[in-house]
């Protein structure tokens, strides 16, 4: 007999075969989920669901999903994973701060989806005010990061880097991606460039016991997994 799932997921995704695969990689990792496929349903099935999370689709029928996701925001807290096959929508997501936690693009690997699932709601199911797991503490105004109450000497965009990547455990973010998250004044910069402030605050972290916090992939870029 299966154990109590973990969590309960709600899938908003018109297309029926994707949906399907998502829900296998979800049920065997643990997660309950119900699905829907036509945007004008998904408010009333996130209300008779309840779930923990919604993995939310861009384009959906009869109602796109940033509208629905600032519907959701306007009545819960619940956490929102948004799905796009338009590469052309992440700045507009991440510029309209509408509320989603994470998004993903399609094509992606069921086992990534699920993965971020998991990094959402282990920080959405801790208490937002302490650190768990990893024992970092960050403080926007000041721009000042430590680590188990001491202090990291950083520069500006060590921890404008650091921020970034902490802000979403598991997401693996691409150089370029990083470089536009850095530079205020969108200099023209490397990969390289990257790579060397990746390496600056992976030493300053080891210094103080987190070194293994920022991690590489290979060929795509680097992720934060406490």
């Amino acid at each position: 007999m299966n154990a109590d799932p973990i969590g309960h997921i709600l899938i908003v995704e018109d297309e029926p075969r994707l949906a399907a695969v998502l829900g296998d990689y979800l049920r065997a990792a643990g997660y309950s989920h119900d699905w829907i496929a036509d945007g004008a349903q998904a408010m009333d099935a996130f209300r008779a669901q309840k779930p923990d999370l919604v993995l939310l689709d861009l384009m959906l029928p009869n109602r796109d999903g940033l509208d629905i996701c600032r519907e959701l925001r306007r009545i819960s807290a619940v956490p929102v994973i948004m799905v796009t096959a338009r590469a052309e929508e992440i700045d507009r997501l991440l510029g309209l701060e509408i509320g989603a936690d994470d998004y993903v693009c399609k094509p992606f690997s069921p086992r990534e989806v699920v993965a971020r699932v998991h990094a959402v709601l282990r920080r959405h199911l801790h208490d937002p005010d302490t650190a768990p797991a990893m024992d970092l503490s960050i403080d926007d105004e000041a721009c000042r990061a430590s680590v188990r109450g001491q202090d990291l000497d950083l520069t500006q965009v060590e921890f404008r880097l650091l921020r970034t990547l902490a802000a979403a455990p598991g997401r693996v973010y691409s150089r370029e991606q990083l470089m536009e998250r850095l530079y205020a004044d969108h200099r023209i910069v490397t990969d390289r460039t990257v790579d060397s402030h990746v390496k600056n605050l992976r030493r300053k972290l080891g210094e103080l016991g987190g070194e293994d916090w920022v991690r590489s992939v290979y060929g795509v870029g680097y992720r934060f997994e406490p």
